[in-house]
């Protein structure tokens, strides 16, 4: 439960010698320490489409006589699906079956001239090339049989072809064709030849989804997915992640990378062509001591939060240094709504102002540098997450017997709006929610000028009698 304290801030530390300055009341919110849960997700839209999808063609040329199945049909792997006219390839075949024929007898006479030709020459009443010809026309009649057998198989597949057959078991999705329609081979066609149907396998199918690359670092195969398509709003599909496509797709300066996701479809509930919401699960933690991320500071952050608290810069710079307080870099801290509205701007491909462009990239260079904590620190307990390290680095203001304080802590999984606390604050401790860097700054610009033209006093203080300091 948050609250907003009226806190009295003085300057009172014991190795600081320096005038105090006057005694002001900031306004500040300030947050327990809870137990919650904490998730991080990464949200994505996609297309329904098939695991396994064929186009099924037919190797024979001629006019449709009879299609066989419609769309939607759900037909096994041999189903007779389409015939074509078969007076073309029987034909054939009947001129393969006569020239086989032939080509046999005429091998019969070529070996029979040939052993009459080895006996006469054995009685020397024939010359050795005579004998050598003999042998040579046998050969090539052998020949002939071959190629007229080859010939005589080749018809009969193409026979065969013009009955197309299921290649799958699965559902026929498009039919292109009608009867007495004319095709052509894809294996006589340039252009590929005559699309007859579309068969998917739709037991299980995949979603394909355009994931940020601010995103995809944390996405490993394996992890589980929550999907839900307009069609079924509230029934969830539970899937996993496939595979993640290695080249990038950019699209108006807008990096992102295709992530599958597969899903069985148990009663064929799900379409090709459907459009799916994602949720991906990256990692999760129950019952933890969660922290505001707001009341998260760096190093960077010092000069702003004793302006902000009215303490000497020195004085909290020395505090936190005896607490070896680490200086990495705050995740997006004071604007967890507007880092989500840029990136959902950005995935659904809309222009970011320069503004936006550099608030995504001050987050991005945050949550890259967010990862290099301590031995010990919270990581990602989710399977196939273990290379992305959530854990950091950080200290607040926390309150203690009433006093200001700043606490060194570590940090773990993050959601952007809390921090897990692995060390340095406890379930029930107070922590002050300050402003950002960014915003203070924005607020003393505004006030310096209102000081310029009407002499009000500085943002965030108001004159008080007293106040108290860190210990």
């Amino acid at each position: 439960m948050r609250f907003t304290g009226l806190i009295f801030v003085g300057f009172l530390l014991a190795a600081c010698t320096e005038p105090q300055p006057e005694s002001v009341a900031p306004l500040y919110d300030t947050a327990p320490v809870e137990t919650r849960p904490i998730e991080v997700t990464v949200e994505a839209a996609g297309v329904i489409e098939p695991e396994t999808l064929v186009e099924v063609k037919s190797k024979a040329s001629g006019e449709i006589l009879a299609i066989h199945a419609e769309t939607g049909d759900i037909v096994d792997e041999g189903f007779l699906l389409v015939e074509v006219d078969q007076r073309t390839p029987r034909n054939q075949l009947a001129e393969a079956e006569a020239a086989l024929v032939a080509a046999r007898a005429r091998r019969e006479i070529a070996q029979t001239q040939m052993e009459r030709a080895r006996t006469l020459h054995g009685s020397g009443t024939l010359t050795q090339a005579d004998y050598e010809q003999s042998q040579l026309e046998f050969a090539n009649a052998q020949a002939d049989v071959i190629g007229k057998e080859v010939a005589l198989e080749n018809a009969r597949i193409a026979m065969d072809d013009t009955e197309v057959r299921a290649p799958i078991k699965g559902t026929i999705i498009e039919r292109h064709v009608e009867p007495g329609a004319v095709i052509s081979s894809p294996t006589r066609d340039v252009s590929g030849g005559s699309v007859l149907l579309r068969m998917a396998d739709l037991t299980s199918v995949r979603v394909r989804t355009l994931v940020d690359e601010v995103d995809i670092g944390k996405i490993r195969p394996g992890m589980r997915t929550r999907v839900t398509v307009a069609a079924y709003p509230n029934q969830p599909f539970e899937g996993t992640v496939l595979k993640i496509e290695p080249q990038a797709i950019v699209d108006q300066n807008v990096t992102r990378f295709a992530v599958l996701i597969r899903l069985e479809n148990r009663g064929d509930l799900l379409k090709p062509g459907m459009n799916a919401d994602v949720i991906i699960q990256i990692a999760s933690r129950e019952s933890v001591a969660a922290v505001p991320t707001m009341a998260l500071r760096v190093a960077e952050d010092i000069p702003v939060t004793a302006a902000m608290l009215g303490l000497p810069e020195a004085a909290l710079r020395g505090r936190l240094g005896e607490l070896g307080a680490a200086a990495a870099p705050a995740p997006t801290t004071g604007g967890q709504d507007a880092i989500r509205a840029v990136l959902q701007k950005r995935r659904n491909g809309e222009f970011l102002t320069s503004e936006e462009d550099a608030l995504l990239a001050g987050a991005r260079s945050r949550m890259q540098q967010s990862g290099g904590g301590r031995p010990g620190g919270g990581r990602a307990p989710a399977a196939g997450a273990a290379s992305y390290e959530f854990s950091g680095s950080y200290w607040v203001v926390a309150m203690q017997d009433g006093r200001l304080e700043p606490t060194a802590v570590q940090t773990g999984l993050t959601d952007l709006e809390f921090s897990e606390v692995v060390a340095g604050l406890s379930p029930g401790d107070l922590v002050l929610l300050l402003p950002s860097t960014s915003l203070f700054e924005q607020q003393a610009f505004l006030q310096q000028r209102i000081q310029e033209r009407y002499g009000s006093g500085s943002p965030f203080q108001q004159p008080s009698g007293g106040g108290r300091g860190f210990r």
